[in-house]
């Protein structure tokens, strides 16, 4: 004989009444699916990785006591596991977040952060290596109409234009109190560059992130390796996982080549984006860990969309 269980969910609510904007759970542990690039391949894989996953519905009864937990948390077991997540895969998700809870619930919003890990040739030698690109996924379908984000983190190095200014200066006051005066061949200049009293004063650089959101149409694509490559491609100066001399110089040489202020980086990332038609729209936030100040330089910026992501400067301050 089945014992009957008691819901207490489903009891007559005698509190206070009011609808609540969002009920649900956070921190729920989930091994997702995305699609991942493959090195020197333009093919995609589905990857399994650990994510935190938040999961809610509004309550729009206010006669009723709450929603239905479990049945959000079956859902993603169900439906998040299974498939690699894209748009229509979120969306997907959210419809059956409120047709099952018809009746309680017409807004639904969904979100996975996991670390997307990706091999990232060397710049020079014949070498790759991981790298770690914080990612969050999120979807919100309210009164019918359907949003989804991807956000992510990319580091890069930045050096600073006006410090490298200040330091050719000091290598060329360099060069004139060791050689005025002189008749001087090309061998004896070539041979003192390459001295410590060559360069005798370095920029500062540090390293730096720009953190982008992006929303994105439904469609069953999404292709996290090209948003890192745009930005990336936009920076020049991208972290390097695996690092042979040849590599650390090159390294060097994209730093002197790509002179950035925070408003610079700011600028590139948002003129790269703008000529994708991927983005509905995006919000750009460019941190400079300063080697100079105790503290940080930042640049934000948006596409400028009606009523799309404001510019809030307090928005996802990673430090």
């Amino acid at each position: 004989m089945t014992k009957h269980m008691p819901d207490i969910a489903c009891q007559p609510h005698h509190g206070p009444k009011g609808k609540l904007n969002w009920v649900g759970m956070s921190g729920i542990e989930l091994p997702i699916l995305v699609k991942q690039a493959q090195a020197d391949n333009e093919n995609l894989i589905d990857v399994r990785l650990s994510s935190k996953a938040q999961a809610y519905v509004s309550l729009d009864d206010p006669q009723s006591k709450g929603i239905h937990m479990s049945r959000l948390y079956l859902l993603l077991d169900q439906m998040a596991t299974q498939e690699s997540l894209t748009p229509n895969r979120v969306n997907a998700i959210l419809d059956k977040f409120i047709e099952s809870h018809h009746g309680l619930s017409a807004n639904a919003f969904v979100e996975f952060k996991f670390d997307y890990y990706e091999r990232r040739r060397s710049l020079k030698s014949d070498n790759s290596g991981w790298k770690h690109y914080p990612t969050t996924l999120r979807g919100e379908l309210r009164d019918g109409q359907f949003e989804c984000e991807m956000s992510i983190s990319v580091p890069y190095s930045s050096t600073c234009p006006c410090s490298a200014a200040l330091s050719r200066q000091l290598i060329q006051e360099a060069f004139e109190a060791q050689f005025a005066d002189q008749q001087l061949d090309y061998k004896t200049v070539v041979e003192w560059l390459g001295t410590p009293e060559g360069i005798n004063a370095t920029p500062h650089s540090q390293r730096s992130y720009a953190q982008v959101k992006v929303k994105v149409a439904q469609s069953d694509h999404l292709d996290i390796s090209t948003l890192i490559n745009h930005i990336e491609d936009a920076l020049q100066t991208p972290v390097q996982a695996t690092v042979k001399r040849e590599d650390e110089q090159e390294f060097a040489r994209l730093n002197a080549t790509n002179l950035m202020f925070c408003e610079d980086a700011s600028r590139r990332v948002q003129a790269k984006l703008d000529e994708s038609s991927e983005y509905l729209d995006f919000w750009i936030r460019v941190n400079h860990l300063e080697s100079l100040h105790p503290h940080d330089a930042v640049a934000i910026v948006t596409k400028g969309v009606q009523n799309g992501y404001i510019d809030e400067p307090n928005l996802m301050d990673p430090m």
